[in-house]
């Protein structure tokens, strides 16, 4: 993209309007508060330091959402990760599930599973749930329903210990994902 002032200049003519540090206490919730699915807790640790625009980028404000997870007592990041729906579960049936967990997993093809993928999800989140406590959570973006079927299979074998790193893990790569949108380019 060139323009008469040159690449850059062309470039910069496309800028997030998003910038954390220009919110309100509730804005900054509003915007915030569901990166981390139904845990507002996480985006109103850094309410504190929004203002110093500590979190002005996409990197910077993943960073810090996930310490404030990481260094939240186990407890409550085992709520965290409880508070995702199952992937092609009953919460998705109903139309319960947040926007952005329906949007990721329309964007997967779960919503359009066929009659035998969708009893192998249910069959697949009933032993998941029975072996773990919890829901079985994978970053969908970018994969399509056999490779998600394949990971559910495959992390069913996993250590309950490693298997909680791994659903707090993924839980960061979707938050990751939600950040980058707030901050996607819009034209100026």
């Amino acid at each position: 993209m060139t323009d008469s002032r040159g690449p850059i200049a062309a470039q910069s003519a496309f800028k997030s309007a998003f910038r954390p540090s220009a919110l309100t206490f509730s804005d900054f919730m509003a915007a915030l508060g569901g990166v981390y699915e139904h845990s507002p807790w996480v985006a109103e640790a850094l309410w504190p330091d929004a203002p110093s625009k500590a979190f002005d980028t996409p990197g910077a404000l993943a960073k810090a959402m996930r310490a404030a997870v990481n260094a939240a007592p186990k407890d409550q990041r085992l709520e965290l990760i409880r508070a995702h729906p199952e992937l092609a579960g009953k919460a998705a049936i109903a139309g319960e599930m947040a926007d952005a967990s329906k949007r990721e997993q329309a964007g997967a093809g779960l919503d359009q599973c066929s009659p035998e993928e969708y009893q192998a999800f249910q069959d697949l989140n009933g032993a998941y749930n029975e072996k773990f406590g919890f829901p079985f959570i994978i970053a969908v973006k970018g994969l399509g329903r056999a490779e998600i079927l394949d990971a559910f299979r495959a992390r069913l074998d996993n250590a309950p210990e490693a298997e909680f790193d791994e659903a707090i893990a993924q839980i960061h790569r979707i938050a990751g994902f939600r950040i980058e949108a707030l901050f996607a380019p819009s034209p100026a």
